[in-house]
This record gives structure tokens, sequence and C-alpha cells, in this order.
């Protein structure tokens, strides 16, 4: 089973594209910079673009809506 799960993501993200969107450009930070939200061995992911999306997840990255 993929962690986290694509229902739980798309509770806080309104769309699968912006989820995308969002998690590509932590993992590009995470990689960059080595900054972590959370604590290493919290992480159930190896990868960044997991870590980024556990991140979502857990709330430490803050998803902001544009009014259209």
């Amino acid at each position: 089973m993929i962690y986290p799960s694509i229902d739980k993501l798309l509770n806080i993200v309104s769309s699968k594209y912006e989820l995308v969107h969002i998690a590509a450009r932590r993992s590009k930070e995470i990689t960059k910079d080595e900054h972590y939200q959370l604590a290493l061995n919290e992480y159930k992911c190896q990868k960044n673009i997991g870590r980024a999306l556990e991140e979502v997840l857990e709330g430490k990255v803050k998803v902001v809506e544009k009014d259209k």
C-alpha cells in the first residue's frame, strides 16, 4: 500500500494536479536545502517526494488557494 493515501491528501488539497505541484516544489526544496519539517525518524518514506507528501498530510506545508 502506498503511504500516504491519496484519499487523505485530497481532503487537504482540492485537486490531484495541485497536490503534484505542491509535492514537487517541496521535494525540490528538501533536496536543495536538506531542511526537513519532521524528524528524520518520523518519516515512513525514504525518498523526498514521499516525505513532501507526508509533510502535506501532517499539516507542515501550508496550502493557500488563490481566489479565481
